[in-house]
């Protein structure tokens, strides 16, 4: 969208200078406001023209039945998709009669403009109806990070030329039509009309509607008040039903008259508590909200983001798109899991309905790890929702005959919801994700109650889950077999390499933590037998290598397979999974996303310098990057193995997956794992900062086009800056006890007296490896 004439590059802001309805519902995407509980998305105002309508509130779904072409034993028997709750952010306005609409009449200027900063999205208009009245438009909306039940509109109408008569209409409104979304498998399921009246209530200038689902019984309210400001004679009125509670706000205006509407929203939603309850907890959220004002929540809003840039800005000198990219995706990382509070970060965050709502590896993997150096609470709650599913992880495991816990793929609720059992129950390695996020987190944070109350049991849990799965051979050594690991296009794998070094680090780590908690341990069942049966299976673990080819397999005989028809295979081929059946994808050796380049980095201490460069080398020409998830994994190895170019063609793609609309699902809602992937591939691929037990590491390297690399993280209480440019590296201590921290593995401590300035050694630079035909990433100039 950054290359659509009608978006601008800026630092601070993403502009949108002229309604373009080809990218309108793109545009809702990336102008989504959310906080991690409540997420509405860009659409306009007055509601249409739309893509997608869409209002979330995190957790609430509705389940479906999964239906299959034969029964299997194991197969899970129901789906869930999130659904479009009650729109709060309607706001119609009739000029003269004539519906503020424009597809009609002329449109003189429209401009949006979300604020990085301010944690708003801004959007002036001025239109001519199609009976030569002209008006102008300001709305302002937000949803706010201290309140987070709330999300508010301002809303101004100003006559511009003659007197005008207007109608502004305020509206809560359920079950929205929704266009229908097919033959995608990555699109979600269309539940129609979903919600089941409870109630309706519109008194004065309050609104409410009472919801509830009919099979996942999960009631929802919604409730708003108005504060209206116009000229003398301005009169309201209010009705609901059903579906719809209403404001009507009728006034004349004269030339420079404005309408003023100040609009709070509230929300809740709850599985357990009653009708009363539920009404009665939107009416406090609503009251706190409006005993603030709209200058209150704008102002609370500032303050907010405020404190997260200065812990979490990244400054980009020398690409200014790259620069505007990696601050609307920090911004939108925040959103999506700032305020989730024991609930799930989904693939999609809160702005759009792609994948069902559903949270996948992508959260441990990839938003967790910039969560934890920027926002570690929000680490902590995602966790804790994880171990409130673990009775549901329990009971998977034991259904496919497994100890501990088997999480699901892809959920909202904690039972699995995928129906594909190559590509969902046997990538088991989300497990060990899981852990992988508990251990970093702990380390960034020495958060010794989360580890004793949480920690304890997760790694507990997904240890034992390893233990069961795998075994041990006549040579002592230890196998997992018929697993997939983050390649989906090579399923039922033995041995998978990401999987086993992420089981072994989740095993040792959990042997220790059983240690350091004997009580916890104890209350878990745990004794001193099974804590050594896992380092046992720790020290055994198999990792296939080819000694002919000098690389490490992606999974044991991989490389024996037959290399995947690249030339043969078209563009508009791709992606591979919508043109191919996976039996013939599964047996060749083609990779559709980073796996054992994943590997390299995620476990990078099991892998020397000259094996990193070898492997990347030889599984770069078979990867396909079906998956936006790729190039941030790529670009980090990329950078270590010498091909700063190549790395700073997958920043750019991961950085511009969704303003460039990359792969042509944007509409669906952002991709939050690409978007953290941006930092991933600054900071630990150009910045080379890798965390070691309690101790970051630093290789920084800079590609020719940029001139500076700066950015700003935490760590046991501290916050560092690092600041690279082609020669140097500085590191500045801006909080905190002084800092150890290595530059190309010399130990250094970092005080507040004084910033430490470090010498960048040569590059080795390589020749770069090829992609496959179609699939080389665009090159950066």
């Amino acid at each position: 969208m950054i290359t659509h004439s009608s978006y601008a590059v800026e630092p601070w802001t993403l502009r949108e200078t002229g309604l373009k309805l080809d990218v309108l519902p793109q545009s809702e995407s990336v102008f989504a406001l959310s906080n991690g509980h409540v997420g509405w998305r860009g659409n306009l105002d007055e509601g249409e023209p739309h893509g997608l309508p869409g209002s979330y509130l995190n957790g609430v779904h509705e389940v479906h039945p999964l239906p299959y072409a034969e029964a299997g034993y194991g197969y899970p028997e129901s789906g869930q998709t999130v659904i479009n709750v009650t729109n709060g952010k309607i706001i119609r306005l009739l000029v003269d009669d004539e519906p503020f609409d424009l597809r009609y009449g002329r449109l003189h200027s429209h401009e949006r403009v979300l604020d990085l900063r301010g944690g708003t999205l801004e959007r002036t208009c001025e239109w001519t109806s199609p009976a030569g009245c002209t008006i102008r438009v300001r709305s302002t909306r937000l949803v706010s990070f201290t309140q987070r039940a709330i999300a508010a509109v301002c809303y101004e109408v100003e006559a511009v030329e003659g007197e005008v008569r207007v109608v502004v209409q305020s509206e809560l409104v359920a079950n929205e039509q929704l266009p229908t979304m097919v033959g995608d498998p990555r699109t979600a399921v269309a539940l129609e009309s979903p919600l089941d009246p409870e109630e309706h209530f519109a008194v004065g200038r309050r609104l409410k509607l009472v919801h509830r689902t009919r099979t996942s019984e999960l009631r929802v309210a919604a409730a708003a008040d108005h504060v209206v400001t116009g000229p003398d004679g301005t009169s309201t009125d209010s009705e609901s039903v059903d579906d719809t509670a209403r404001l009507t706000i009728t006034s004349v205006l004269s030339p420079g008259n404005k309408l003023r509407l100040e609009k709070m929203v509230s929300y809740g939603w709850s599985a357990t508590r009653s009708l009363p309850a539920v009404s009665d907890q939107v009416d406090a959220a609503l009251a706190a909200a409006t005993a603030s004002g709209w200058q209150g929540l704008v102002d609370e809003q500032r303050a907010y983001l405020d404190d997260f840039w200065a812990r979490s800005d990244v400054e980009v000198d020398g690409d200014e798109e790259i620069q505007q990219a990696v601050r609307v995706a920090l911004f939108h990382v925040l959103q999506a899991g700032a305020r989730a509070e024991q609930r799930a970060i989904p693939a999609k965050g809160l702005t759009g309905s792609g994948y069902d709502g559903h949270a996948f590896w992508d959260t441990e993997i990839f938003v967790l790890p910039l969560l934890t150096y920027t926002a570690p609470g929000a680490v902590a709650e995602a966790l804790r929702w994880r171990q409130n599913t673990l009775p549901a992880a329990r009971d998977r495991a034991a259904q496919l005959g497994l100890q501990g816990a088997a999480f699901p793929w892809r959920t909202i609720d904690g039972s699995e919801g995928s129906a594909y059992w190559p590509a969902g129950t046997a990538a088991f390695h989300v497990n060990a994700d899981i852990a992988d996020a508990v251990l970093r987190y702990v380390a960034a944070t020495q958060d010794e109650v989360f580890e004793r109350d949480t920690g304890v049991e997760l790694l507990v849990e997904t240890a034992r889950l390893w233990r069961s799965l795998g075994h041990h051979d006549h040579h002592g050594k230890f196998h997992i077999d018929g697993v997939t690991g983050p390649d989906e296009y090579s399923a039922i794998a033995n041995d998978n390499t990401y999987t086993n070094l992420m089981a072994r680090t989740n095993l040792l780590a959990a042997a220790d933590i059983v240690e350091r908690h004997p009580h916890r341990a104890a209350e878990l069942g745990v004794d001193d037998e099974e804590s050594a049966n896992w380092r046992d299976a720790a020290d055994a673990m198999h990792i296939p290598y080819n000694h002919e080819l000098g690389v490490h397999e992606q999974a044991s005989g991989f490389t024996r397979y037959q290399v995947w028809d690249f030339d043969g295979t078209r563009a508009d081929q791709y992606p591979l999974l919508l043109h191919f059946p996976y039996f013939d994808l599964y047996r060749k050796q083609v990779i559709k996303q980073a796996d054992l380049v994943l590997a390299m980095y995620k476990c990078s201490e099991y892998f020397d310098e000259e094996h990193k460069a070898r492997n990347f080398d030889y599984y770069e020409p078979l990867t396909v990057r079906d998956s936006s998830l790729s190039a941030c994994c790529q670009a980090v190895i990329a950078v270590e193995a010498g091909h700063l170019h190549l790395a700073y063609d997958y920043l750019a793609e991961a950085a511009l997956m969704d303003l460039e609309d990359l792969e042509k699902n944007t509409k669906d809602g952002l991709h939050i794992a690409s978007l953290a992937g941006t930092w991933m591939a600054l900071v630990a691929g150009f910045g080379g900062m890798r965390h070691v037990g309690d101790m970051l590491e630093f290789t920084p390297r800079l590609p020719e086009k940029f001139s500076r690399l700066a950015f700003t993280m935490e760590l046991l209480g501290r916050r560092l800056r690092v600041e690279i440019t082609a020669a140097t590296a500085t590191y500045t201590l801006i909080a905190g006890a002084p800092m150890r921290i290595r530059h190309y593995r010399t130990p250094l401590t970092v005080t507040l007296e004084r910033p430490l300035s470090q010498d960048i050694p040569a590059a080795t630079v390589r020749p770069a490896p090829d992609q496959p035909a179609h699939r080389r990433p665009n090159h950066r100039k």
